[in-house]
């Protein structure tokens, strides 16, 4: 995919391996600051291999954890420069619904987080969301900054730009090997590359990778399903390109967390999924017969037939998706421990998209030596004692 003028060069000052959303946006500050960079993708672009394909992804300011609420600032503003500099638009504004119980921590978290009062109950949800219908004592919080990311568009509108800014992207070209050292060498199927800096952001296969390095990082790839549900009347569940986003929290009927989005995909279809999936092999994630259970669909028929009446209770069409979560649900941007110049990004745990800005910025500040423009302690590998024995 380099462009053709562009010379096959061996060294770099820094390479990125992974042009999913999260590398491409390093890549991205990284050719920003006039360093020289290649950014590697094993597959041909573009692909649906890997965790940022699809058309939609939510973008929210509401989150119970503070280390998020205070990046999605910086991110909206990031993702508005991108729009600026492409001239394309990449966000929809529909607003977001955040279902819980009353009182409930993460609720109550999230609603200060947005720096709102108003906590709608069943009847106030369904005159402003008709298309909503919430059980007796459940209420909601309404994010009016939260909206869609166009996902597809928004990853290539993030490459173009770091091409534009001078840098090299190489797709379908696998990593085959990384050998540490001061010039990081990283050998693929089709060359061998050099630099002072590497980062990684291999997604589901990252933990293959700094395995390769002495470090096992509790990542667990899940394959997700992505279901689109069918309104009953075309119309009739009022939840079209205009009705808001939604997700729920510390619900009994949603263990994990149920998010839904708006018709984008497919018209007349709502998108809404479980917040969980099965463990999976990435190099396998195609191999699951189709016989294999899905209890996600159980839950997910079961959420609808009691939250959103106009949708019909089956999946009219199904996608899959990879996460790739930490223990915790939160990510890693750290160094290596041993490899000081080698950088990971990791464990997105399927919330990582809106981020994505901002996680680039501070991988890039992390590479580059940078005082961190956000804290980073939360997103430590230390937090994690036990992978540490291998690698020092």
């Amino acid at each position: 995919m380099a462009a053709p003028s562009q010379p096959h060069k061996s060294t770099y000052d820094v390479i990125v391996i992974g042009a999913g959303i999260q590398g491409s946006f390093t890549a991205y500050h990284l050719a920003q600051r006039h360093k020289d960079t290649l950014l590697l993708e094993q597959f041909l672009l573009p692909h649906s291999r890997g965790s940022s394909h699809g058309q939609s992804r939510i973008i929210r300011s509401a989150y119970s954890q503070e280390c998020y609420s205070r990046m999605m600032p910086d991110s909206f503003r990031l993702w508005q420069q991108l729009e600026a500099e492409t001239g394309t638009t990449l966000y929809r504004q529909t607003g977001l619904v955040v279902l819980g119980l009353p009182g409930e921590p993460e609720l109550e978290a999230c609603r200060r987080s947005l720096g709102v009062d108003e906590v709608l109950d069943a009847a106030a949800l369904a005159r402003r969301f008709p298309g909503f219908r919430l059980p007796a004592g459940q209420v909601a919080v309404v994010d009016n900054t939260a909206g869609v990311l166009f996902a597809d568009r928004a990853l290539r509108a993030v490459q173009e730009v770091f091409r534009r800014h001078g840098g090299t992207l190489r797709d379908g070209e696998k990593v085959l090997r990384i050998e540490p050292g001061a010039m990081v060498t990283v050998t693929t199927a089709a060359g061998v590359y050099k630099a002072p800096r590497l980062i990684l952001t291999a997604g589901a296969w990252t933990g293959a990778f700094v395995g390769q390095l002495g470090l096992r990082l509790p990542l667990q790839p899940l394959r997700i399903d992505v279901c689109y549900w069918r309104e009953k009347q075309p119309g009739s569940a009022r939840l079209g390109r205009v009705s808001p986003c939604f997700l729920t929290l510390g619900l009994s009927q949603a263990p994990h967390g149920i998010y839904g989005l708006p018709s984008i995909e497919y018209p007349g279809l709502m998108k809404v999924c479980h917040h969980h999936g099965s463990p999976t092999d990435p190099e396998k994630r195609d191999q699951v017969p189709s016989s294999a259970p899905r209890p996600d669909i159980g839950i997910l028929s079961s959420f609808i037939s009691s939250y959103l009446p106009g949708l019909e209770t089956q999946p009219a069409v199904m996608e899959t998706c990879l996460y790739t979560n930490t223990p915790d649900g939160d990510f890693i941007l750290d160094r290596h421990p041993k490899f000081s110049n080698i950088v990971i990004g990791a464990g997105f745990s399927g919330h990582g998209f809106k981020m994505a800005p901002v996680v680039g910025k501070l991988l890039c500040e992390l590479s580059l030596g940078e005082e961190p423009s956000h804290s980073l302690a939360p997103f430590a590998i230390t937090r994690f004692p036990s992978v540490l024995g291998a690698a020092l």
